[in-house]
C-alpha cells in the first residue's frame, strides 16, 4: 500500500533530460533553460506581491485602460520618466506617484487604476501574476522562430492581456475541452500493466509498476516536436491532426508550466493513444540511448532494472500502442472499475505511519531513479524462488509429502493465468475478500496505518482521516461513548488501519501495540453501513495481520460484543487465548458483557493473498490427480454380476479396488439374533438421546425455525424418527442404524456454518456415538 492509488504523475523519471519544461517550442528533451526561466518568474512574482500597494498599482496601470472622462482610448499607462535600465528598485518604489501623467494620453496613473481602489490584496496579487506571465510570453514571442508555436504564444498573450483588462480569469476558448481522448495515456498504461502482469507475484509486479511510473513521468515532461519538424521527419503522417494536438499540448500542458495563471493538465491525463503513437517511437529510442549513456553511473544492482527490464517493458508496450485490436485502449476494459487504477504498492503494509506525500521535483538522474524504484517503502516477503535455508533443509519431511520437483513441474504447467479458472465474485466458491482485493488492485480503495503524533507537525490529511474514523466508529458503535472513541482514536499510543475510498474514510481498525508483551489489542473495528458485505472487513483484518507480522507481533486480543463474535471467528479468533494471562492482565481494558477473544498469527502466511494461494493449491491438486490417473495403465472390465441377479458384493471383491490403495474399514461383528440386535441398538440410542449435546436432534426440524432447510437437506433424519424405526424393527442390520445416525450429523454440518453451536453439537455427539458403538462390539476398536 502506498499513499497513491494508481500510476500517478510526479514520480521520479528516468534521467535528467526531459524532466523539466523545454524552452518554448524547442522540441526534444533539452529544457533546463525553461526551468530556470520558470524559477525566475516565481521569484519575481514573490517580490512583486510583497511590494507596497502604490508599486503594485503602477505595474497594473501599465496594462489597464484609462478610465478618465471623455472616453479616452489609451489602453495602458506609460511613464513620462521611465526608470533607468537596470531599474534602481529603491528609487523606483519611492517615486511612485498616482498623479504622474501618462505619456500617451496625459491622464494620471490614478485615472488608469481607479477600478482597483477597492480590490482586495489577494485579487491584486492574482492580477500581478498574470502581468508577469504576459511579459514572459512577450519575450517568448520575439525569441521563437517556429511560426506555429509563435502563433499559439501570441494567442495566449492576447488572452492574458484581456484577462487583466477585464479582471477576469483566463479561460481558453476551444471547441473541445480536456480530456481529448479516452482512455487517457495514463489509463491505457494502467490497463497494460493489469493486462500483461497482474498474474505476477507482488514483488515482481511492484517493479513493473515503478517502470510504468517512470514512463508516464517522461511523457508528462516530454517536449513535442513542432509540426514543421515532424513534417520533415515523417512527411506522410497526419500533419493536421498532429498540429491540433501540438496546439492543445502547448496551451494546456507546456506553457502553463511557466505561466501558472493558466490552468495546467498532465499530458498523460488529457491525451490518449493518438498522441502516444506520434511520440512513442522517437521517445523509446532516445530513452534507451540515454540509459546506455548513463549505465556507468548506475550501481551494479540497479543496472538490470534499467538496462534489462525497462527495454523489455517498452517493447511490450510498443506492441500494444500500435496494435489495432489491443484491449487496453477499450473503454470497456475492466468494466465496472470506474476508471480503476492499479495501486502502486499492492498487498504490502508500510512499516511506518504514512505522512503526506511530497511532490517529486523532476530532477533525478537515472541512477537516483533506479534507486527510488527498487527501494519502495513496502515491506518485502521472501521470494518463492529463494533457496531454503540450511535449517529448513534439515527439517524432516512429512510422510506423504509430494516431492518439490513434482510440484515445480506441475506449477510450470499452470503458469498461464488463463489456466486457472476464475470464480465469479457472486459465486459461493469465491473468497470472502476477493472483491475487496480486486478493488485495491484497481486503485478503488487504499489502506493506510495512521495515528496522531505529539512529535511531528500535524498533517492536514492525516487529521482529516482521523476525524473520519472517529465518525465511522461513532456511527457503527453506538453503545460506545463518543468522547471515549475520540480520545482513543487521537491518542498517540493508538494507531488505526484506515480504509480509504474516493478520498474518504469508510472503515478502519483502531489498535494499540504492546511489543514488550508480544500482543496487540484491537479496540475498535468497523466499516460504514453502506459499504458493508463487500469483503472490506476481511481484507482490513488481513492487512492488519501482515502489518503485525512485519513488526514481529504474532498475537491479537480483543473484547468482542455479541454482534462482533461472528466476524472475529471468521477472521481466525477464538475464545482459546494463547497469550499467557500474566502478559495481558492490567494492560488491556475490560469491557462488561463482552467476550475476550484471541488470534495467533502464522508468519509464513501472506494473509492478503491467502485465498489466491488456496485457489492455486486446488489447481495443483487437480493436476496431480490428472497425472496420477494417466499413470494407471490397467483398465478393468465393468461389473456384470448384477445383471445375473446378484444384489450386493463385498467392496474388496471389485477388481482393481485394492490396487488404488483402498483398505477395508474396521469390521465388527454383525448380531444375527434380531432380539439381541434390537436390545443393543436400543441401549445405544438411549445413551445418545441422554447426551448433553443431543438436544438439537431430538425431533424433526421445523420449517418455521429453519427456513429453506428442506430445500437444502433432501434426506432429513432425527432421533425421534430413529426411535420409531427401532420400535417397528426397521433396523435389521447395524449398518442401517449407523447410516441413519450418521445422516443426522452429516445433515447438520451441511446446513449450519462451522462456528454455530449446532455444528459443534454434531461433532461431539458423533464422537460419543462411535464410542458407544465400539463398546457394544459392533465395530472394531
Amino acid at each position: 500500500m502506498a499513499d497513491s492509488a494508481g500510476i500517478q504523475q510526479g514520480s521520479p523519471a528516468i534521467g535528467a533530460a526531459g524532466l523539466v519544461p523545454a524552452a518554448p517550442g524547442a522540441g526534444g528533451t533539452e529544457g533546463s533553460g525553461a526551468a530556470r526561466g520558470s524559477a525566475r518568474i516565481a521569484v519575481k512574482k514573490a517580490q512583486l506581491r510583497s511590494s507596497p500597494r502604490p508599486k503594485k498599482l503602477e505595474k497594473l496601470g501599465v496594462y489597464s485602460s484609462c478610465k478618465a472622462e471623455g472616453a479616452c482610448k489609451c489602453n495602458g499607462w506609460k511613464s513620462q520618466n521611465p526608470p533607468p535600465t537596470p531599474p534602481q528598485t529603491e528609487q523606483q518604489s519611492n517615486a511612485v506617484n498616482l498623479q504622474e501623467p501618462c505619456r500617451s494620453c496625459s491622464h494620471t496613473l490614478g485615472d488608469h487604476v481607479t477600478h482597483l481602489e477597492n480590490v482586495s490584496e489577494e485579487e491584486m496579487n492574482r492580477l500581478l501574476g498574470i502581468v508577469l506571465d504576459v511579459e514572459y510570453l512577450y519575450t517568448c514571442i520575439h525569441k521563437e522562430e517556429d511560426a506555429d508555436t509563435k502563433q499559439v504564444y501570441f494567442s495566449l498573450f492576447k488572452l492574458l492581456r484581456k484577462s487583466i483588462l477585464q479582471m477576469g480569469k483566463p479561460m481558453l476558448e476551444a471547441q473541445e475541452s480536456p480530456p481529448f481522448e479516452k482512455p487517457s495515456i495514463e489509463q491505457g498504461v494502467n490497463n497494460f500493466v493489469q493486462y500483461k502482469f497482474s498474474h505476477l507475484p507482488s514483488k515482481e509486479r511492484q517493479t513493473i509498476m515503478e517502470l510504468a511510473k517512470m514512463f508516464l513521468n517522461q511523457i508528462n515532461y516530454w517536449q513535442l516536436e513542432t509540426p514543421s519538424q515532424r513534417r520533415q521527419r515523417v512527411p506522410n503522417d497526419d500533419a493536421a491532426g498532429y498540429k491540433v494536438n501540438y496546439t492543445r499540448w502547448l496551451c494546456y500542458c507546456n506553457v502553463p508550466q511557466f505561466c501558472d495563471s493558466l490552468p495546467r493538465y498532465e499530458t498523460t491525463q488529457i491525451f490518449g493513444r493518438t498522441l502516444l503513437r506520434s511520440v512513442f517511437t522517437v521517445m523509446r529510442k532516445q530513452l534507451l540511448e540515454q540509459a546506455r549513456q548513463e549505465k556507468d553511473k548506475l550501481p551494479p544492482e540497479k543496472r538490470t532494472l534499467i538496462l534489462t527490464h525497462f527495454p523489455k517493458f517498452l517493447s511490450m508496450l510498443e506492441e500494444e500502442v500500435y496494435s489495432h485490436n489491443s484491449p487496453i485502449w477499450s473503454q470497456d476494459f475492466l468494466a465496472g472499475a470506474a476508471g480503476g487504477q492499479i495501486p502502486i504498492h499492492t498487498g504490502d503494509m508500510p512499516s511506518h505511519t504514512p505522512s503526506h506525500t511530497p511532490s517529486h521535483t523532476p530532477s533525478h538522474t537515472l541512477a537516483e531513479t533506479a534507486f527510488l524504484c527498487v527501494h519502495s517503502p513496502a515491506g518485502e516477503k521472501r521470494k518463492p524462488s529463494e533457496p531454503l535455508s540450511h535449517e529448513e533443509n534439515k527439517r524432516p519431511r512429512v510422510v506423504g509429502d509430494i516431492p518439490m520437483d513434482l510440484i515445480n513441474e506441475v506449477m510450470a504447467t499452470i503458469a498461464d493465468p488463463a489456466a486457472i479458472p476464475e470464480t465469479s465474485l457472486l459465486s459461493a466458491h469465491s473468497a470472502r475478500d476477493e472483491a475487496a482485493r480486486l478493488e485495491e488492485r484497481r486503485g478503488v480503495i487504499e489502506f493506510h496505518v495512521i495515528g496522531n503524533s505529539l512529535n511531528q507537525k500535524p498533517n492536514k490529511r492525516i487529521l482529516m482521516w482521523l476525524v473520519g474514523l472517529q465518525n465511522v466508529f461513532s456511527h457503527q458503535l453506538p453503545r460506545m461513548p463518543k468522547e471515549y472513541i475520540t480520545r482513543l482514536v487521537f491518542d498517540p499510543k493508538h494507531k488505526t488501519l484506515s480504509l480509504i475510498k474516493d478520498g474518504r474514510v469508510i472503515g478502519g481498525i483502531c489498535f494499540r501495540m504492546f511489543p514488550s508483551q508480544g500482543f496487540t489489542e484491537i479496540v475498535f473495528c468497523a466499516v460504514t453501513s453502506n459499504e458493508q458485505v463487500k469483503g472490506y472487513g476481511t481484507h482490513l483484518m488481513n492487512h492488519l495481520k501482515e502489518y503485525h507480522i512485519k513488526h514481529e507481533i504474532l498475537n491479537f486480543l480483543t473484547y468482542a460484543d455479541e454482534y462482533a463474535i461472528g466476524y472475529f471467528k471468521k477472521q481466525g479468533f477464538s475464545k482459546d487465548i494463547k497469550v499467557p494471562k500474566s502478559k495481558y492482565v492490567g494492560y488491556i481494558k475490560d469491557y462488561e458483557g463482552a467476550t475476550l477473544m484471541g488470534c495467533e498469527l502464522n508468519p509464513s502466511i501472506p494473509y492478503t493473498e491467502f485465498s489466491v494461494i488456496i485457489k492455486k493449491q486446488k489447481e495443483i491438486i487437480k493436476k496431480l490427480i490428472e497425472r496420477k490417473q494417466a499413470q494407471i495403465r490397467k483398465v478393468y472390465p465393468g461389473l456384470s454380476c448384477f445383471k445375473d441377479g446378484v444384489r450386493q458384493i463385498p467392496i474388496e471383491s471389485i477388481p482393481g479396488i485394492r490396487e488404488t490403495g483402498w483398505k477395508p474399514v474396521g469390521k465388527g461383528k454383525e448380531l444375527k439374533d434380531p432380539d439381541q440386535l434390537y436390545s443393543t441398538l436400543k441401549t445405544i440410542l438411549q445413551h445418545v438421546k441422554s447426551h448433553q449435546n443431543a438436544w438439537p436432534f431430538m425431533e424433526p426440524v421445523k420449517k418455521t425455525e429453519a427456513p429453506g432447510y428442506y430445500q437444502v437437506i433432501r434426506f432429513p433424519m432425527d432421533l425421534k424418527t430413529m426411535s420409531e424405526r427401532l420400535k417397528s424393527r426397521y433396523y435389521t442390520t447395524r449398518k442401517l442404524f449407523m447410516a441413519d445416525m450418521q445422516r443426522i450429523f452429516t445433515n447438520c454440518r451441511e446446513y449450519n456454518p462451522p462456528e454455530s453451536e449446532y455444528y459443534k453439537c454434531a461433532n461431539l455427539l458423533e464422537k460419543f456415538f462411535y464410542t458407544k458403538i465400539k463398546e457394544a462390539g459392533l465395530i472394531e476398536k
